[in-house]
């Protein structure tokens, strides 16, 4: 998942409305929010990313509080279920997943902030899909086989981000019964964005799924299709995404204990040049950066 957060120039925003009344402060919040929800790519083309990891938490407070005062904001909802999300899944599950191996407390903790991010993120996803569609997670979640043929192309980013915040936590919450219950509404929810359009952000739809269904097949998991999704994405991402090839590593060559692919895969992802696509910089840095750490782990993970 690219790291993409929508950020703008917050510190000058905040201060405008500090210093304004009531009826020019609402006007300012909804130009910062409006703001805030129509930039981009700000971060995805960095390359560095403790400066980035350090970054976030500011950004991602703001939008808090202005949700505070604009809490039915689409933009909003949509920028801080993204960011919370990718956080997480750049900076602190990987730190949990490398303690794991030193120190299992703090392991643990960094997990459940991580799924506790997660479930955040899913938080906002859930209200920004109301108000699109009201009552539709209760639906979801009563029946997944939900059509949510409401939802179009204009909705492609938030049922991304819906499934991948919920999958997210779903993956690190897959011993809680509350959360592991969900995963035909999270499928039906990544569905959407396949049958709408499978090439949305080059294929990332894809990167999500590799994961997804690697989970065990008691919980609707398959190897097989986590095999197909793999391929897909580094068809649709052009090759130039170190991130399909170290979820398939750590997803399925170590539970599979096929140390080859393992190896030959975290080595292509490393040999992939992070200035080619300036745009996946950053997210391709941070999955490198993983890999490195895997191939260290090799003879822990592989039992000759």
């Amino acid at each position: 998942m690219k790291i993409r957060i929508l950020f703008s120039s917050s510190v000058a925003w905040l201060a405008i409305l500090a210093a304004t009344g009531c009826s020019i402060r609402g006007l300012a919040v909804n130009a910062l929010a409006n703001s805030l929800a129509a930039s981009g790519d700000v971060f995805a083309s960095d390359e560095d990313p403790e400066l980035v990891r350090d970054a976030l938490p500011f950004a991602l407070k703001t939008m808090e509080t202005l949700l505070a005062e604009k809490p039915d904001h689409p933009g909003l909802l949509l920028g801080a279920c993204q960011g919370f999300t990718q956080y997480g899944y750049a900076f602190v599950e990987p730190e949990g997943v490398e303690l794991e191996y030193v120190d299992y407390a703090r392991a643990t903790e960094a997990f459940d902030r991580a799924l506790k991010l997660y479930l955040r993120a899913r938080e906002y996803c859930w209200r920004a899909l109301e108000i699109a569609s009201p009552g539709v997670i209760g639906r979801l979640q009563q029946d997944a086989t939900e059509p949510l043929s409401e939802f179009g192309r204009e909705h492609l980013s938030l049922l991304f981000w819906g499934g991948a915040s919920w999958g997210a936590a779903l993956s690190l919450g897959q011993d809680r019964p509350e959360i592991a219950v969900d995963f035909p509404a999270v499928r039906s929810l990544l569905s959407r964005v396949l049958e709408l359009d499978e090439s949305f952000d080059d294929g990332a739809i894809h990167e999500v799924l590799i994961s997804i269904e690697a989970l065990p097949e008691s919980m609707g998991g398959s190897r097989e299709r986590a095999r197909r999704h793999f391929a897909r994405a580094v068809e649709l991402g052009g090759g130039r995404k170190a991130a399909p090839y170290v979820a398939l590593a750590s997803a399925l060559s170590v539970p599979e204990q096929n140390r080859g692919e393992f190896v030959e895969l975290l080595e292509t992802a490393l040999a992939i040049d992070v200035d080619r696509e300036p745009g996946e910089r950053l997210a391709n840095l941070i999955a490198q950066r993983r890999a490195r750490w895997l191939l260290e782990q090799v003879d822990e993970l592989f039992l000759e």
